[in-house]
């Protein structure tokens, strides 16, 4: 990317001002250390500076130092829209893996101890927890139940045998999104999803082994805290709400798309399809969305049922001696009601955050990368909800397209010597494997020091993989 055209606020702040483009409200910022932003698509700042044009939006438009081309918004991006000013809701906005989301687990075993069972463990959450596209799980719903489970998240879960009571004041909501509303999800949706609760998917999601190592915790009060220990085990998940979230995604693109003349709204690309968030469609798809979060919610917890039978069965030990405990979930595909001050006025706003994840005062802010290089958690800060609308990065984020990734790297190698570095992974498909290969991405240490410098997330601890389930 040609970085002439912006305005350096900051260290870590660049920005095109309203005159960049004709129909920009506000300006466009984007959160990056030089190298980060030069690593960036063009695409990312022509769909940054047309999510400037939407109607409503407040303050910036903002892409995190992971951001990425996406549908319609960048994936990185985050925007807020005031409904009393005409803001909309635009599914591009969220993702069509709405509540796409991280979940961090905490053991009390050893690295040695998990290390001497890697190979058989691994292979057992393979098998237990199932990957790739069109996986089904074995939570057999009816049509009925599966209404149920998502209105009611994690809490169906718990009530049914999946979790323990105390995982729900771990998730964010408490893994139930109150608003959701079935009446607005299509049977199509409803049908895709049923078999779904509990499998990873493909693409980028993982479940993942990780190392606690004394020497990449940068906050050992925080840690303690959170009860994450050096020298112990953890455990990351990535994934979603599946096929259900994507099918509502498709719903509403072509409402929206239908409706926006209707509401005199016009955009830059038709990946941006929206409707005013008041309007009975913006209504309707809030509803919908939260529907497909709480299963995303529903999803992982039945996910860590599954990995906490793994273990069980591994260890021969129960989960609770084994301190298997959950220490966060977060989404990083959504949208929500949030208040912020606005020019002296607080203001209930619609933030979207599509690849970024919520970063509130206090709050654990769980960042994914790939599976060579490892993750980090980090902990959310009250700059940031004064600057990003409580938002940071998600990930790492791509450096090069899937299609990319498979030119340059072949998966049996990559496992081959993925495993002679002490990373043992499992995954259904070899051309999977190859398109996240850790040279796909950014560096991630790169991109959570960006945050950790512009005082929006702060580091925590850096988490290194033993042992990986990829879709």
């Amino acid at each position: 990317m040609d970085i002439s055209k912006f305005k350096r606020i900051s260290e870590v702040i660049w920005e095109l001002d309203t005159s960049f483009k004709q129909g920009m409200h506000v300006p466009a910022r984007i959160y990056a250390n030089e190298n980060l932003l030069r690593q960036m698509e063009d695409t990312v700042v022509e769909q940054l500076t047309n999510v400037a044009c939407l109607p409503g939006i407040q303050k910036h438009a903002l892409c995190m130092p992971d951001g990425h081309s996406g549908y319609g918004f960048p994936i990185g991006g985050v925007a807020a829209f005031d409904p009393d000013d005409g803001g909309i809701i635009s599914p591009g906005g969220i993702g069509f893996d709405i509540n796409c989301g991280m979940r961090l687990m905490q053991t009390n075993l050893s690295i040695e101890e998990v290390k001497s069972k890697l190979r058989p463990l691994v292979d057992e959450l393979f098998k237990t927890v199932p990957a790739g596209v069109g996986a089904k799980g074995f939570v057999n719903v009816s049509k009925q139940d599966f209404k149920t489970v998502v209105m009611d998240g994690v809490k169906w879960c718990v009530d049914n045998g999946y979790g323990w009571k105390e995982d729900l004041k771990s998730i964010e909501e408490n893994g139930k999104i109150a608003w959701a509303d079935t009446s607005k999800v299509s049977d199509r949706a409803l049908e895709r999803g049923k078999a779904q609760l509990g499998t990873l998917g493909s693409g980028n999601h993982y479940l993942e082994i990780q190392m606690v190592l004394s020497e990449n915790i940068y906050d050992e009060k925080i840690t303690k805290v959170l009860g994450i220990e050096a020298g112990k085990i953890v455990l990351m998940v990535h994934c979603g709400s599946r096929g259900f979230g994507h099918q509502i995604g498709t719903d509403y693109l072509k409402i929206f798309d239908a409706v926006m003349p209707k509401y005199g709204i016009t955009v830059k690309d038709r990946e941006l399809a929206c409707a005013p968030f008041n309007s009975k469609e913006g209504q309707d798809y809030f509803g919908a969305m939260a529907c497909a979060a709480n299963l995303a919610f529903a999803n992982r917890q039945v996910i860590t049922h599954r990995i906490r039978e793994a273990f069980s069965k591994v260890f021969q030990r129960k989960p609770e001696d084994m301190g298997l405990k959950l220490v966060y979930d977060v989404a990083h595909n959504i949208a929500k009601k949030e208040k912020y001050v606005i020019d002296g006025e607080k203001k209930e706003l619609i933030v979207h955050r599509k690849g970024a994840t919520r970063s509130f005062d206090g709050q654990p802010v769980i960042v994914g990368g790939s599976m060579e290089t490892g993750s980090y958690l980090c902990i959310g800060t009250k700059k940031a909800e004064e600057e990003t609308f409580g938002s940071t990065m998600h990930g790492s984020g791509r450096l090069m397209s899937r299609t990319q990734a498979k030119h340059l790297v072949r998966g049996e190698k990559l496992q081959k010597d993925m495993e002679a570095k002490g990373i043992y992974v499992k995954s259904v498909s070899m051309s999977g494997l190859a398109e996240e290969a850790g040279s796909a991405y950014k560096d991630i240490s790169e991109v959570v020091e960006t945050m950790d410098r512009a005082g929006i997330s702060k580091k925590v601890v850096a988490l290194k993989p033993l042992g990986n389930v990829k879709g």
